[in-house]
């Protein structure tokens, strides 16, 4: 039996979730991370998509991924294939390096847009590699919680237009949303 066709509906966004083959590493250094946004940048020239959050973890990746004028699978494959490339030359390798074809699940309502960023930013911390997301230097929170330059392929619009304000207060608010739970180190949430 063949696999399910994926749906595409092209005004709403998706999470997407992709894992190393048998959980291996996708990304083992510093230039792996690099390489995938890299290649990110490159394809945003050639292919429209937007994404609203991401964040690479070692053996896996999330993204909050639209495209208006391109199947998501089309995205998708684009995006696996050049990394797969990547990789396998980089550390001399052939075959797999996804673990099975990605997850992906509709979004297809305000609260879903700003859990699902919530959900992807979180993930470092959730895992324990940092205490707080904007410690974590493989995500997206950074281009909400700082100013800094935005790649072609961000559209932070995409979460910021649910708050209300100037884009600084816009900001700090969508930071608060996603940073609501968070404990400090060392903090006891009282209940």
């Amino acid at each position: 039996m063949g696999r399910a066709r994926r749906i595409w509906v092209p005004h709403l966004f998706y999470h997407i979730v992709c894992r190393g083959n048998r959980r291996d590493p996708l990304f083992k250094e510093v230039n792996d991370f690099l390489a995938f946004l890299h290649i990110l940048e490159q394809l945003r020239e050639t292919i429209s998509f937007e994404i609203a959050s991401y964040c690479l973890m070692t053996n896996h990746f999330h993204l909050q991924l639209r495209s208006q004028q391109e199947s998501i699978s089309k995205v998708m494959a684009l995006i696996n294939k050049r990394y797969a490339n990547y990789y396998n030359t980089r550390y001399g390798l052939t075959g797999h390096v996804f673990e099975k074809r990605y997850f992906s699940k509709i979004i297809d309502d305000d609260a879903g847009m700003l859990e699902v960023s919530r959900y992807i930013h979180l993930n470092p911390v959730e895992a324990r590699m940092v205490h707080l997301p904007e410690h974590y230097r493989w995500s997206s929170f950074r281009f909400y919680h700082q100013s800094t330059s935005i790649p072609s392929f961000m559209n932070i619009d995409a979460l910021l237009q649910y708050f209300s304000g100037t884009i600084v207060e816009k900001k700090k608010k969508y930071v608060q949303f996603v940073k609501a739970d968070v404990v400090p180190n060392n903090v006891i949430k009282e209940e």
